[in-house]
């Protein structure tokens, strides 16, 4: 399959914008909240997925959570204590760029959890979601795949473009030898957290532009959002000229122009 071009990708993509919009307003509207979880392997285009729900929603109303490494503390709290400070509140949708999942990736992978927190994580993970798909919680757990191929390309491109290499860490580069471990821990994972309650999707993201446009689509149609007819806002005609900016006593630091 050809990779979607970029022009077909945003006409595509804008009127799924404009159906998000419409949720956003549901939302404020009903009061309901949604947690969506973006998980996959490095490079598989978490971050672009996220960017495009966002967007054009108010930040105030949607967030984005991207936890770094767990403090000292976290390491010694509940596990899932340090993500409950970040679930949606009324009104609100969460993106969560990888979730409490990094126990049954990352971390059960790399050796950074020992095999009884592994063990107890996957027996936690869906009580805990069944609480708060109980409290009314609308939850959302997408898996994006990537084939190792496309994972290498993506990395190398990652080293070349000096505008990306910022997501390339250490941890990336050791799990380019991991691909296989990481699909036997995201089988398990799904066996132990697949639920009728919290159910997983998973999304193809070999070309990311269709991925999102799956993602967003699944996401609209799961949800039963319905318009509600705002106020029409019209701007009333300004009494006199329009005023110039002034400064007063303190002036403007040195303005930049561009070139030409």
């Amino acid at each position: 399959m050809t990779q979607l071009k970029k022009k077909s990708y945003r006409a595509l993509l804008a009127p799924m914008q404009l159906e998000l919009v419409a949720l956003a307003q549901w939302l404020a509207h009903t009061g309901e909240r949604v947690l969506v979880l973006v998980e996959g392997r490095d490079s598989a285009g978490k971050g672009g997925a996220i960017q495009a729900i966002a967007e054009h929603l108010n930040p105030r109303q949607c967030r984005i959570v991207a936890l770094p490494k767990p403090t000292d503390r976290e390491t010694g709290q509940w596990y899932f204590q340090r993500y409950t400070p970040h679930l949606p509140a009324a009104g609100e949708v969460v993106l969560m760029d990888r979730s409490w999942y990094n126990r049954a990736g990352v971390e059960h992978v790399m050796g950074y959890c020992t095999d009884v927190q592994y063990r107890a994580f996957l027996r936690q993970a869906p009580r805990f979601e069944q609480m708060l798909v109980d409290d009314g919680i609308h939850l959302f757990k997408y898996w994006l795949c990537v084939d190792q191929d496309k994972q290498e390309q993506r990395f190398q491109d990652r080293v070349e473009d000096p505008l990306k290499g910022w997501k390339l860490s250490p941890v990336d580069l050791q799990a380019r030898a991991q691909y296989q471990a990481y699909t036997d821990a995201r089988e398990a994972m799904l066996e132990a957290t697949h639920t009728d309650q919290a159910p997983w999707t998973l999304v193809d993201f070999n070309d990311q532009k269709r991925g999102r446009l799956t993602l967003i689509r699944d996401l609209l149609d799961r949800l039963p959002h319905a318009r509600f007819s705002d106020p029409v806002l019209t701007l009333p005609p300004l009494a006199g000229k329009p005023c110039k900016e002034t400064y007063g006593v303190v002036k403007p630091t040195r303005s930049f122009k561009l070139p030409g």
